[in-house]
């Protein structure tokens, strides 16, 4: 069993993977105040319900955007598990070339998104991560990551919006009936979902209209990324929520090898 964790500023998704099946995934928390021990019962515990226990783990590997909690997840695998995770970097054998200007400033979530969208889907692919921020990742056809974007995530921009401003309330991420909000409620809808997905659907033309993007397809990938589908379900070819986990069983298995 491999045991995969992609540790964002909101959330920690787990994978466990049985051969190339993941046959389990989970999001907890990301919370810099838990310790080891606690991530390790909370992990303990979702195994368990699968049938799963530590011992039955071979090797675990993660990716990370959360600094303050890579010492913790480190130790917590190494002594639940008795393995020293991988830790992917802008180092590690990705199968794909990072044509950034600082290759060490790149998320190792965007690494590990892209390569798996490329072994996936192949080339040309721009991933889109709607996260904490919604990031955009461009690969080409011969697998060099050429780079992208970074906008506030919806989450982050609504929270923002309500904090700020003192007689906005907050609300709930669904679709307004219309465009045309006819009260505070459905104005803020309007303007954060279809605001957002016009962001992302001009950023896709201007990135398909590049030579080397010419014909890409778009994975979309993040909790949120659903809903973006659904509002303009042509800007999108594939929904993959599972993608960063999937790169890193992939990752995993390039450096095994």
């Amino acid at each position: 069993m491999i045991l995969t964790l992609d540790i964002g500023n909101t959330n920690i998704k787990i994978g466990a993977f049985d051969g190339d099946k993941m046959v389990a995934s989970w999001r907890v928390s990301t919370a810099a105040s838990k310790t080891a021990d606690e991530y390790g019962m909370i992990i303990y515990d979702l195994l368990f319900q699968k049938g799963i226990s530590f011992e039955d783990v071979e090797a675990c590997v993660m990716s990370s955007v959360a600094p303050a909690l890579n010492y913790t997840i480190e130790h917590m695998c190494r002594f639940y598990t008795g393995r020293n995770p991988l830790s992917v970097n802008h180092e590690t054998d990705l199968g794909i070339t990072l044509k950034y200007d600082n290759p060490a400033e790149l998320g190792s979530d965007r690494m590990v998104g892209a390569a798996a969208a490329y072994h996936l889907y192949g080339g040309p692919v721009i991933v889109v991560d709607f996260g904490s921020a919604t990031t955009f990742n461009l690969v080409t056809k011969d697998g060099q990551y050429i780079g992208g974007a970074i906008a506030p995530g919806i989450k982050t921009a609504t929270e923002s919006l309500v904090t700020t401003a003192a007689k906005l309330p907050r609300i709930e991420l669904t679709p307004p009936a219309s465009i045309v909000g006819t009260s505070t409620k459905t104005c803020m809808q309007s303007g954060i979902i279809y605001g957002y997905t016009g962001l992302v659907k001009y950023m896709l033309e201007k990135y398909k209209a590049l030579p080397e993007m010419k014909g890409a397809k778009v994975v979309a990938t993040g909790g949120l990324s659903e809903l973006v589908e659904n509002t303009e379900p042509d800007i999108i070819d594939i929904v993959d929520r599972a993608l960063a986990l999937k790169g890193l069983k992939y990752v995993y298995d390039r450096t095994k090898k």
